[in-house]
């Protein structure tokens, strides 16, 4: 069995092709660690600029500590062809209250399950990329992503 070749890629078409694959899939994973023992699990952005997502998440559930203890994530998208974008990069907590009420003002299930924007469990993570890469299916080869990154 032949290895497949993958359509072939133009750089001026990267950064298109991957935010194509990051608005094709609703539920990435999310990585971090907990201390010494990878943690992966699904998620739902709630906003993405670029290549910079939010991520909601409650303070009592065990990502809070492990983002805690070492803010370096990395989140994976693979759409429906199995091209896969991984975004590698730093959580922080959002603090710019205009922002956070953009976030909440459009995302009708947090507003239902939380209440209130100041429900104290609240918590959304900005995570700002450091490094993105492209995969097409079955190529075994990434391509670095240029970005910028919005401060």
């Amino acid at each position: 069995m032949s290895k497949p070749a993958p359509k072939p890629i133009q750089p001026d078409e990267l950064v298109k092709i991957a935010r194509a694959v990051i608005q094709a899939d609703r539920f990435p994973y999310l990585a971090t660690a907990d201390a010494d023992q990878p943690r992966v699990r699904p998620v739902s952005p709630v906003r993405t600029d670029g290549f910079t997502v939010y991520v909601a998440n409650l303070r009592s559930y065990p990502k809070t500590g492990e983002i805690a203890a070492n803010r370096k994530v990395e989140l994976c998208y693979l759409d429906e062809h199995h091209d896969q974008v991984r975004i590698t990069g730093t959580a922080t907590i959002l603090s710019d209250r205009a922002l956070l009420q953009e976030i909440w003002d459009a995302n009708a299930l947090l507003r239902q399950y939380l209440g209130s924007i100041d429900n104290p469990e609240l918590v959304v993570y900005r995570i700002l990329p450091n490094r993105v890469r492209f995969m097409r299916e079955w190529a075994l080869e990434y391509y670095e992503v240029a970005f910028e990154n919005s401060q």
